[in-house]
């Protein structure tokens, strides 16, 4: 693995780190000794600590390992603003997971970000550089506008054709960033945007669902929906412009996914089937409020849950429906794909190694 130059504003690692490890950064140029042919993105969230690995074939970026862990690296965050040890340990062992993937995978150049929890949580450079010295992994704690050019990059492929204004949202653990875009063929660009601190971890722990009884269930998703609409009011206000047109929507995230595969009545997770469907909006609110209305038990018995899930699904339901409330699309298009494909192109941007105009992947 190269060693890349530390960028300006990212969590620097320890002088005293070992060497001869695996380094990951925001300094994306490669090399001019060596063409880079595998590259690596690691997206750490609040909630999951996800890696893709890709070769370029064909002017195509083709996926040939990924791996996803539910680490709840913002568990509790919103209460102590730090992350908790037990976080730390979960993070750590799953960052070790990838680490060694990219070693087998011979990987030439990668990229790991953090985003909202180390934003946020007042030790993040502690994990930074325990995630260093035990990983030999570079976390590169970006900014929310960074993370919505990334989420856009992956995904904005995958908007429903049309000239009609569109909307990428993408669903966090611990932030919600909505994008206002303009697509004309293969280029797109950011017009408005906004990151809201509500993600499905943070607004759960900041408005927990009470499993009383239906009535409470209700009035915390009521409690939840309020939240979120004051959230994004003043992004609203700017999006009321686009009132009458044929709005266009397009969300990445574990909310969208796992509300698509409810729609489509998959028996377990089918990444082939939910990534690019498009559902529409009435079936989205329809599907969000019989599960904010349902127990938590019942929640973790539907499929593509799970008890992983399940206590988290409600505060992705509330925040989806404040989306759709300020941006009122007929569909909701559904993408799985977003900040690491983002990484992987800009990075095989850079080595040159897929044309600037293609925008798929295969997986």
């Amino acid at each position: 693995m190269r060693h890349m130059a530390t960028p300006t504003g990212c969590v620097r690692p320890p002088k005293t780190a070992a060497k001869k490890k695996i380094r990951t950064g925001g300094d994306i140029r490669p090399l001019a000794s060596a063409k880079p042919r595998t590259y690596g993105a690691i997206d750490l969230g609040t909630n999951n600590c996800r890696l893709l690995i890709a070769r370029p074939k064909d002017g195509e970026l083709v996926v040939i390992d990924a791996f996803s862990r539910i680490v709840r690296l913002g568990e509790g965050l919103h209460h102590n603003n730090e992350i908790s040890a037990a976080a730390m340990d979960r993070t750590v062992a799953a960052l070790a997971i990838c680490a060694d993937k990219l070693r087998r995978r011979n990987v030439d150049l990668s990229r790991a970000v953090a985003t909202e929890a180390c934003r946020r949580a007042s030790n993040a450079q502690h994990l930074a550089d325990r995630v260093y010295a035990e990983t030999g992994i570079y976390l590169d704690i970006i900014t929310a506008a960074e993370e919505a050019r990334l989420a856009v990059l992956g995904c904005h492929n995958l908007m429903e054709p049309g000239n009609g204004p569109a909307l990428i949202f993408d669903i966090g653990g611990g932030s919600t960033e909505l994008m206002h875009v303009d697509i004309n063929k293969h280029d797109v660009v950011i017009r408005d945007w906004v990151s809201a601190p509500w993600g499905v971890v943070s607004l759960t722990e900041h408005a927990p669902v009470a499993e009383d009884s239906l009535e409470a269930r209700r009035a915390s998703y009521a409690h939840m929906r309020d939240v979120t609409r004051q959230a994004f009011a003043e992004f609203a206000a700017r999006a009321q412009r686009h009132s009458g047109k044929k709005l266009r929507l397009l969300g990445t995230s574990g909310t969208v996914t796992t509300l698509a595969s409810v729609f489509l009545d998959l028996p377990r997770y089918d990444r082939r089937a939910v990534d690019g469907v498009s559902v529409p909006a009435q079936a989205m609110r329809d599907i969000s409020r019989r599960l904010a209305e349902a127990s938590l038990p019942d929640r973790a018995e539907i499929a593509c849950i799970g008890r992983e899930r399940a206590d988290l699904v409600v505060a992705g339901c509330a925040i989806l429906e404040s989306i759709m409330d300020l941006w009122p699309a007929e569909r909701v298009g559904v993408a799985d794909r977003g900040i690491r494909e983002g990484i992987l192109r800009t990075l095989a941007m850079a080595g040159r190694d897929i044309p600037v105009t293609r925008r798929e992947f295969r997986k």
